[in-house]
C-alpha cells in the first residue's frame, strides 16, 4: 500500500470528492427544481410558497424562492465543483432551515425528523471546507472562486443568514401556537 502522499491516493481522493459532489449536489439540485419549477413531482413556486407560509416562513413565496435557489443553485454548483465554498454554504444554510421544520419530529426521518436535511447540510458544508478536488470546474479555473479565505467567509455568512431566517420563523411559530390552541 502506498503512502497518503502518493499520486494514486490523490486520484482516489479526487474521485471520492467527485462522487460526493455529484451525489449531494444532484439530490440538492433536484429538490430545488421541485420547489422552483414543479419538476420531479414538486409543487412549484406557488404551491411551495403556500407550504412555506404554513410552516412559518413568511412571505412564503419569497422564502420558497430562496430555498429553491439555495438547493438548485448550490446543488448544481457543488456537482460541477464551481464556487465550492459559496455553493456548500448556500446549500448548508438552506438545509438548516429545513432541519428547523423537522426538528419537532426528532432525529430520524421515518418519524418526520431532521436526519435527512441535516445530512445533506453537513455533506454540503464538508465539501465547502475540503474543496471540490481535481475533477472540478474550480480546479480548471485555477480556484479563482475557491480561495482559502472564502471558506470561513461563506460558512459564517451562510450560518448568519440561516440563523436569522430560522429565528424569525421560530418566533412566528411560537406566536401562532397560543392562537391555534385557543381555537381548539
Amino acid at each position: 500500500m502506498k503512502c497518503h502522499g502518493s499520486r494514486a491516493y490523490g486520484r482516489r481522493l479526487d474521485l471520492g470528492l467527485l462522487a460526493l459532489r455529484l451525489g449531494t449536489g444532484g439530490v440538492l439540485a433536484a429538490h430545488g427544481a421541485q420547489k422552483l419549477f414543479g419538476w420531479f413531482g414538486g409543487g412549484g413556486l406557488d404551491a411551495t410558497g403556500q407550504a412555506f407560509e404554513s410552516m412559518g416562513y413568511t412571505p412564503g413565496k419569497l422564502n420558497a424562492l430562496a430555498a429553491g435557489l439555495g438547493e438548485a443553485g448550490g446543488g448544481a454548483l457543488l456537482a460541477a465543483g464551481l464556487a465550492t465554498p459559496a455553493a456548500g454554504a448556500a446549500a448548508a444554510g438552506t438545509m438548516a432551515g429545513a432541519a428547523a421544520v423537522h426538528a419537532p419530529g426528532g432525529f430520524f426521518a421515518q418519524g418526520g425528523g431532521y436526519e435527512y436535511p441535516a445530512f445533506l447540510g453537513l455533506a454540503a458544508a464538508g465539501l465547502a471546507v475540503t474543496g471540490p478536488g481535481r475533477y472540478s470546474l474550480d480546479h480548471k479555473l485555477g480556484h479563482a472562486l475557491n480561495r482559502h479565505w472564502m471558506v470561513p467567509a461563506a460558512l459564517i455568512g451562510g450560518a448568519a443568514a440561516a440563523l436569522t431566517v430560522v429565528a424569525q420563523r421560530n418566533k412566528r411559530v411560537r406566536q401562532a401556537a397560543p392562537a391555534e390552541a385557543d381555537e381548539v
